[in-house]
């Protein structure tokens, strides 16, 4: 089985040999009748795909690829969760099936909405900017218990954020394309209902990977629905959200508070409205990556996948083209 391992630029933050033979050893697998090649630039990719027939990559990494010819290929697995940059699936080899990483993100997205909710029912952006203004100025916040937390998409992200929101006490409102009942969410509603809890929502969190059907799902009209004092947290992705109306209700009043880890465009440029944006808390894409755990928990999820598909069996990290995740 020809392998290749395709990465960025940062080798310290990548799947390395010793990474990849640490994963084999812990899968009680061995290379033998594998051949794996490693890759960062792009004539290594070139040098190996027309032979690869599992390429492994970052979905941003693929899709900078693209197009490419992969006669042989059978497998993508991608190193990251969303694959939207991979969209749409016309280029892919006929019969090759697309798997994701789903699930190793859960453990540090939950821990980060966990501090996004907090942050914002205590009100610390506020505080912060009357820090930033010498201003001593005092108001009183509630407790998360009782508090309304709507979480937009309940896969593996929204999930963690729905157990630490539960963790709290707050009252969970899921949303998702099917409503399906889930373990951390009182009460599960459709996308097409989603108008309707936005305003008795205390803050929400968006968690959603990105389709067709999702971009710009927090529009302007939406997030007017929202009430006066709310807080918004974006794990997802930046096209979730109409950027600039989310920003006029920041600096109106409106909204107390936002969280945002995903932006368009990426990286933030110098001198962008976000950056100035009345209590707004900036993290540069970083709420799922752990740099300890996140590349060996991949290839984990990775050799577990190999080995059902070897076998004929169902596979847990499939990518239902169709739908993008």
């Amino acid at each position: 089985m020809r392998i290749h391992i395709q990465t960025g630029q940062n080798m310290t933050q990548e799947i390395t040999p010793d990474v990849w033979q640490a994963g084999l050893a812990r899968a009680e697998m061995t290379d033998a009748g594998l051949a794996v090649s490693f890759g960062a630039a792009r004539e290594e990719f070139a040098a190996a795909i027309g032979e690869t027939e599992i390429l492994i990559a970052g979905g941003g990494t693929v899709g900078k690829l693209l197009p490419f010819n992969a006669p042989r290929l059978k497998m993508l697995f991608s190193t990251s969760a969303g694959v939207d940059q991979l969209m749409p699936f016309d280029w892919m080899t006929p019969g090759a099936v697309v798997l994701n990483n789903s699930g190793v993100h859960s453990i540090k997205t939950g821990e980060y909405v966990a501090m996004a909710l907090v942050m914002l029912n205590a009100g610390l952006p506020d505080f912060i900017a009357s820090q930033h203004a010498h201003k001593w100025e005092r108001h009183m916040t509630p407790s998360l218990r009782g508090r309304r937390v709507t979480v937009v998409g309940t896969g593996a992200l929204g999930g963690a954020a729905a157990e630490q929101a539960r963790h709290f006490g707050a009252i969970v409102t899921g949303v998702s394309r099917t409503g399906a009942v889930h373990p951390h969410c009182d009460h599960m509603l459709t996308t097409d209902a989603l108008d309707g809890v936005l305003p008795t929502t205390d803050c929400l969190i968006l968690a959603a990977p990105l389709t067709s059907q999702t971009n710009q799902l927090l529009n302007a009209r939406r997030i007017a629905l929202l009430p006066k004092g709310a807080g918004v947290v974006n794990v997802g992705r930046g096209e979730l959200v109409e950027q600039d109306a989310l920003c006029d209700r920041l600096d109106d009043g409106h909204l107390s508070g936002a969280v945002l880890d995903v932006f368009v465009p990426e990286p933030l440029p110098p001198g962008h409205r976000v950056w100035t944006t009345r209590n707004l808390v900036v993290t540069p894409h970083v709420s799922a990556g752990d740099p300890l755990t996140y590349y060996p928990d991949t290839l984990d999820i990775f050799f577990k996948n190999l080995k059902l598909w070897q076998a004929g069996k169902p596979l847990p990290n499939l990518v239902d083209t169709t739908h993008g995740y």
